[in-house]
């Protein structure tokens, strides 16, 4: 079954889910407004410019739903999803899904995003796997703050796939497709048949001229 494989942020929907639920509890009064902001928006320049330490950002992420209950957090999440994210899921982006779902083809999402903010996201698209940077959890449940296993960001992304596949030999790489935004995602946007830029940035857009590759737009 060939791999139809979708980036989240800015190509799914308009915008990026990380960096909006920084500004979610900046807004609900969850956080310290001056720090946390200023840390969220420096977070994300560094993610545009390619110089984001994966690490460090899912530590000043993840810290928070360690300090507060599931319970709480599903709460919050479902305001979040209501009020921040309904909004800019792409309608263009449901119908290429469902595109690639009438050819009988695998869905898959691969993101930088932790899975606690884009599991519900994912629902959403009905995707039929997320693969997302794993917040780790205790033995109850809850979550520790750190990072389980390889952060799907960069090269991760191919790690994390790999591992994937390792795991349902009945799938490989042939005819795959990746659609992305941007020039951090060049690593597997390189390793698939069909790598499509959608909505890209600069630096990706310029590679995908020079290489030929098709560039959509989800947004018009």
């Amino acid at each position: 079954m060939t791999l139809a494989i979708f980036d989240l942020d800015n190509t799914l929907i308009a915008g990026d889910s990380d960096h909006l639920w920084g500004e979610f509890l900046v807004q609900q009064g969850l956080v310290d407004k001056e720090t946390f902001k200023a840390k969220n928006d420096q977070f994300y320049q560094d993610y545009l410019a390619g110089e984001l330490d994966i690490f460090a950002y899912q530590k000043f992420v993840l810290g928070f739903l360690a300090q507060h209950s599931l319970v709480e957090l599903a709460n919050w999440h479902q305001q979040f999803m209501d009020e921040n994210i309904t909004p800019i899921l792409l309608p263009k982006a449901f119908e290429l899904i469902a595109k690639h779902r009438e050819q009988g083809h695998f869905i898959m999402i691969i993101t930088a995003t932790n899975d606690f903010i884009t599991a519900p996201i994912a629902d959403a698209f009905a995707v039929d796997h997320l693969i997302a940077v794993t917040a780790e959890r205790d033995e109850y449940g809850g979550y520790t703050g750190n990072v389980a296993g390889t952060p799907s960001f960069h090269e991760g992304k191919i790690i994390r796939l790999n591992e994937w596949l390792a795991e349902n030999p009945s799938y490989s790489m042939e005819g795959s497709y990746f659609y992305s935004d941007s020039h951090n995602d060049l690593p597997l946007l390189n390793l698939v048949d069909h790598p499509v830029a959608v909505n890209p940035d600069e630096k990706l857009t310029a590679v995908a001229q020079e290489k030929g590759w098709p560039i959509m737009d989800l947004r018009q």
